[in-house]
């Protein structure tokens, strides 16, 4: 496995270094990081329903659209991020726990009680430092997460619109009740760059062949320019939002299912979903289906019944699935 420095602290280009890697990187890779002050959205969430836009916006927070499912994360200077690719993208997917034991692993040796919990997240008792997402890309895997270290998580919970309904299924009352930061728990004070320091070398002792890589200043240049057309563009990071006659948002088994639909004599004429679940497949395969469908229970059903709705959807049945589109 190889070891990728990375000091960088831009998102947009840390995420597009992600993509580079996969697509020159043939060997699996590890990597830990940090953002500036950021937003990372979901690739399937709507921007406008997640973020606090007139807190972001007047406080300078960059707003970033993973290529991974999963829900949105807050992250600043207090927060490391790491990364797992695997070169066995078609076996590795949706095993969270896999790679995050060798985190949980190096956090143990630091006297840290933290644990794997529900569908990706890690917790220390009940309070939850990481949320875990993955993709699949070009038959590779990415796996990536956040570890909050000393994040400041009344900015946290200024910047994000986080749903009544996630709330009232964790039984909280707000979002700092349910973080914490891992500082918190370490006997041996030090400083976040310590600990990033400390958590790379840690994993690698743990992993056998085990080798460092760094990016030439050309490389570089190629991630950065892939960052400015991608990741950085307004078009990838909001999408498009347009107005709907029908809003649904519904919790199910695997995650939050926003759904809005366009209705014209009674048929689906246009249809956007979001969420935080996690799926392999293109979204936008599932919306352009939909065009033309009855807006009825039985038509629907059908219709989502010939996608395997595990690939779109991750861990929610068809069944399930149709509650989020029509009142069953």
């Amino acid at each position: 496995m190889l070891f990728v420095e990375n000091n960088n602290r831009d998102p947009y280009q840390n995420h597009a270094l992600e993509e580079w890697l996969m697509d020159h990187v043939d060997q699996d890779c590890f990597m830990l990081w940090r953002n500036e002050k950021s937003i990372l959205l979901g690739k399937n969430q709507n921007a406008y329903s997640e973020i606090n836009m007139p807190y972001v916006m007047e406080n300078g927070i960059k707003i970033v659209r993973r290529i991974t499912g999963g829900g949105t994360v807050f992250t600043d200077e207090g927060n490391v991020m790491f990364t797992f690719i695997s070169c066995n993208g078609r076996k590795d997917f949706s095993d969270f726990l896999m790679f995050t034991k060798p985190v949980l692993h190096a956090l143990h040796r630091m006297g840290i009680p933290a644990e794997f919990s529900g569908r990706n997240d890690l917790t220390i008792d009940g309070k939850k430092f990481s949320g875990n997402a993955q993709c699949r890309y070009k038959d590779k895997l990415l796996h990536h997460g956040t570890l909050m270290y000393e994040a400041n998580t009344e900015e946290l919970e200024k910047a994000l619109n986080v749903r009544e309904i996630k709330l009232r299924s964790k039984g909280v009352s707000s979002v700092k009740s349910r973080v914490t930061n891992l500082s918190n728990y370490l006997t041996v004070k030090m400083d976040i760059e310590e600990f990033r320091k400390k958590m790379f070398y840690m994993v690698m002792e743990e992993t056998p062949g085990a080798d460092f890589f760094r990016l030439t200043l050309n490389q570089w240049q190629e991630v950065r320019q892939r960052a400015l057309e991608g990741h950085a563009t307004k078009e990838w990071i909001y999408g498009s939002n347009p107005s709907f006659d029908i809003r649904r948002e519904t919790k199910l088994t695997g995650g939050i299912v926003e759904v809005f639909l366009n209705i014209e004599k009674g048929k689906i004429s246009e249809a956007r979903i979001y969420g935080d679940f996690f799926g392999d497949g293109d979204i936008r395969e599932v919306e352009q289906h939909l065009s033309g469908v009855f807006y009825e229970k039985e038509a629907i059903r059908n219709a989502l019944a010939e996608f395997a709705a595990g690939t779109y959807f991750g861990a929610i049945g068809n069944d399930e699935l149709t509650t989020a589109f029509i009142s069953i």
